[in-house]
């Protein structure tokens, strides 16, 4: 071999060796960056990071905070009155026959059946005290009546009509 050929290939090697440590740095130096992100965060927990630091309300001005102001209170309405029993019912009848009829058809906890007889002595207590007893619940010797008839859904209204519906259909 000639000295030209062995100076060639002395760079060739030094170079080659330069290449093979600039390759394992990169590497060594990509483990690290990897190592040091974060992981992918899972959607659930994401959702309820967002839902947590939501903001509470809103500022709206001018014409189109209006008109948003607007569409966010029909949206609330819409979904209280979702929340309300029976679709918000007055008729005391539907609400009689889907919730009360347990109690006040078999006597249960006391409670008085569709009979003028265990009626007469609550009547005459007044009606106000009986739409009282029923809305916020009453407790005594004869028995117990829940608030709202164990469901907290219905509003003041539809017990009130309830009510009144009962004491017009006793037998």
């Amino acid at each position: 071999m000639r000295n030209y050929d062995l100076d060639f290939l002395k760079r060739f090697s030094l170079v080659i060796g330069f290449l093979t440590l600039v390759t394992v740095g990169l590497i060594v130096g990509s483990y690290f960056v990897h190592k040091s992100l974060p992981g992918e965060v899972d959607p659930g927990v994401a959702q309820r990071t967002a839902n947590r630091i939501a903001p509470v309300g809103a500022v709206y001005a001018g014409d189109t905070g209006a008109a948003a102001q607007a569409a966010a209170a029909a949206a609330a309405a819409a979904s209280a009155a979702a929340q309300v029993a029976y679709g918000g019912t007055l008729d005391g009848s539907v609400i009689y026959n889907n919730l009360c009829a347990g109690c006040h058809t078999s006597g249960a906890g006391g409670a008085p059946k569709m009979v003028t007889a265990e009626w007469t002595a609550r009547i005459a207590q007044g009606a106000d005290t009986l739409h009282r007893h029923a809305i916020e619940g009453f407790t005594g010797a004869a028995g117990m009546m829940p608030a709202k008839g164990g469901n907290p859904a219905l509003t003041d209204e539809q017990v009130v009509a309830t009510v009144d519906w009962m004491v017009e259909n006793l037998q």
